[in-house]
């Protein structure tokens, strides 16, 4: 008989349980009623999925996005686990078909929206089943008291007292305080439920508050050294998600977007571009995210601050999923407030929920102020306890910031606003204080104030963003409403009176993520090859933490591959081949970007044969085709053999007139990067000439 240990090896590749899973899945295999709180990322699927393989009978999954059934469904059948969905995009005769397969004994799994449980003649459907076990994801939206409340799960409990079988009940969340965690306990009707906290920790995430910089500046600055890598961009409302796509499209990068406000076939085409890696960046309202799977997003930043902590971080968990290093940086401004507090209005809430929202509202406030540890704040809010001071890993504890006394340039803002007598907003001010000809500042008479042009060596930007910045510090407050006016408070009105010094927050940051290794990016193109062929996102086939171990390990067999963390007996058997084949051509060449795959006389065999035969007169392209080796290989043998004193003739890849343009690109660009040195040169240039002039003139 097969156990848990053994279905999650077979099935899902990994050889153990992280922390929490095996008691959450040992809770439900025993038949108690289970509530498991679990942060994103840590792995919840796999706590009803692994006992749905176990028990004798079918597994209900209820699910709020019937838009991502198809890719849970499609994600569990590339390993070998046989699941369908019940939607409203299926017809009757559809429903009735999958169902009926279901009581054969087809399926292990079904994927049903909450709102499908108000129709009887699902029920009546359903009597032809043995339903083992029901799994509730995102238990959260029973509770009104939640982030993320939602009608239609007061269906279940009905729907679960109508199974006569008695299913076990697992109810799944990963962002629920103590008081909505016995709220839906009590809503559900859960029996005597064993409980589980596994902990709110995402020790893989960095967290970052920026509260004094360009928002748009900061993106384009962060993406352009990130290309590569997949990002979410949270925006509060559909016209910031629509400014900010064409921002970035205009310079070139290639960025999808997502809100209510978009037809349903847009929104579908950049979700599955975004899910499939054709497009690396997506910008999207809080319409976007929830039950994505995409394991490989690298960086959430949050353009406006989220209405409260519970949406926050379970937004900001959407990145490492696969647990690979990732970051989760949000830009905050002090706007971000009242926009929250607008769409708090717009709504019909009750009172009482209204109220509710203020307060979560003002705990995210205090978040982006807090000067303590962001991790420690986060974990606390959720109730837990002992959480060190210090995690290294937040913009609050990494000490990774500069303070500039910015005193005199506080003093010439607080002395103007004052001076206009604390009328007017943030770009009226600044207008002032470039001494601007502006025609409202001249009809208004304020160009004749004391303080008319005192920061004219600023731009019109800069001098915003400084006041933006001690607005963030509490200097100044804004005004409620569309147009807010900028004044002092007493901490401001301090500064002029007691003469006390005033520092902003300078980020040094480092904004680049660890460049990918050739192999890496070797395999993760193979990955998109077979991905688009078998018409499922990149990350079903391997996760990037399991490309990562494969970049380390380097297996060479069957047997090696199988111990890479990810690699189950299906994928292995569908892909070990090609893959284990494409390290095999990669190491061949003995790149230096990976560790050594046998002995030193192995490698430096391969590349000084390369050396050889060019000395003999043969084309690398001969080469290339006699040594069965890529031809970029072969060109990184050479490259190799002069950074290690071998004499080579470089006339023969440098051509007279592009020296000096790629000598020149080089000294302003840097010789990091070879993409950025590519598209500064004309087309004719080739990577070859470029890696060449950096190796000849020890660049």
């Amino acid at each position: 008989m097969e156990t848990s240990i053994k279905v999650l090896k077979k099935y899902f590749g990994y050889d153990s349980f992280r922390e929490g899973q095996q008691k959450i899945i040992d809770s439900i295999l025993g038949g108690s009623d289970t509530f498991a709180v679990m942060p994103t990322g840590a792995g919840k699927s796999i706590c009803y999925q692994v006992p749905a393989m176990l028990f004798s009978g079918i597994t209900i999954v209820i699910s709020p996005l019937i838009s991502l059934m198809k890719d849970q469904v499609d994600s569990l059948e590339s390993i070998g686990i046989p699941a369908s969905f019940i939607n409203s995009s299926l017809s009757n005769m559809e429903v009735e078909n999958r169902i009926e397969r279901a009581a054969r004994g087809d399926y292990k799994l079904i994927y049903v929206a909450p709102e499908r449980l108000e129709a009887n003649s699902f029920i009546e459907l359903t009597t032809s089943l043995r339903i083992s076990f029901i799994a509730i994801d995102e238990a959260h939206c029973v509770s009104q008291w939640g982030h993320d409340f939602r009608p239609g799960y007061r269906n279940i409990p009905g729907f679960i007292e109508s199974i006569k079988s008695n299913p076990v009940v697992g109810a799944f969340t990963a962002t629920a305080t103590e008081n909505v965690r016995n709220d839906v306990i009590n809503l559900l009707k859960l029996k005597s439920p064993n409980v589980f906290v596994t902990g709110f920790d995402r020790e893989n995430l960095t967290f970052s508050v920026i509260r004094d910089e360009n928002k748009t500046d900061f993106i384009l600055r962060y993406i352009d050294n990130n290309k590569e890598k997949s990002g979410i961009i949270y925006a509060a409302t559909r016209k910031e998600v629509d400014t900010l796509h064409s921002i970035l499209t205009k310079k070139g990068f290639p960025v999808g977007k997502y809100h209510a406000g978009m037809n349903e076939q847009d929104r579908i085409e950049n979700q599955e571009d975004f899910i499939y890696d054709n497009k690396h960046i997506i910008i999207a309202t809080n319409a976007f995210g929830m039950g994505i799977d995409k394991s490989n997003v690298r960086y959430v930043i949050h353009y406006n601050m989220p209405k409260n902590i519970e949406s926050y971080y379970q937004e900001a968990g959407r990145a490492g999923r696969d647990g690979e290093a990732s970051e989760c940086i949000l830009l905050f401004s002090a706007q971000d407030v009242f926009i929250q507090k607008f769409l708090i209005e717009q709504t019909l809430l009750n009172p009482d929920r209204k109220n509710n929202e203020y307060k979560k509202l003002q705990n995210m406030v205090d978040y982006c102020h807090t000067d303590r540890c962001l991790r420690q704040y986060i974990l606390q809010y959720f109730g837990e306890e002992n959480v060190p001071d210090n995690c290294g890993n937040c913009s609050s504890c990494n000490n990774d910031i500069d303070l500039a006394d910015v005193t005199l340039e506080a003093k010439m803002v607080f002395s103007c606003i004052l001076r206009m007598k604390q009328r007017f907003g943030i770009g009226l001010v600044g207008e002032v204080l470039k001494g601007s000809k502006n025609k409202k500042v001249l009809e208004l008479g304020l160009s004749s104030i004391s303080t008319y042009g005192l920061l004219k060596a600023y731009n019109l930007k800069q001098i915003k963003d400084l006041i933006n910045v001690f607005v963030a510090e509490n200097y100044l407050s804004l005004t409620e409403g569309e147009f807010p006016v900028v004044r002092l408070t007493p901490k401001g009105i301090s500064v002029l009176k007691s003469g006390e010094k005033v520092f902003q927050r300078i980020s040094k940051q480092n904004v680049k993520v660890k460049a990918d290794n050739g192999l890496f990016e070797i395999l993760r193109s193979l990955r998109k090859e077979i991905a688009e062929k078998e018409k499922v996102p990149p990350y079903i086939i391997f996760a990037d933490s399991a490309i990562n171990e494969m970049c380390k390990y380097l297996p060479k067999d069957e047997e090696q591959l199988s111990r890479i963390k990810g690699v189950g007996e299906i994928k292995l058997k569908k892909y070990g081949e090609v893959f284990i084949n494409a390290i095999k051509d990669y190491t061949s060449g003995s790149s230096t970007s990976v560790p050594a795959i046998s002995t030193e006389s192995e490698e430096v065999k391969s590349h000084i044969e390369t050396y050889n035969m060019l000395k003999e007169g043969i084309s690398l392209e001969q080469i290339s085709k006699e040594r069965k080796l890529k031809m970029l290989t072969i060109q990184d043998h050479i490259i190799r053999c002069a950074a290690e004193g071998y004499k080579v003739d470089w006339s023969m890849f440098i051509k007279p007139e592009h020296e000096e343009i790629i000598l020149n690109a080089v000294n302003e660009i840097g010789s990091t990067k070879l993409k950025p040195i590519k598209e500064a040169l004309p087309p004719q240039v080739d990577y070859m000439e470029i890696k060449s002039v950096i190796c000849k003139h020890k660049l």
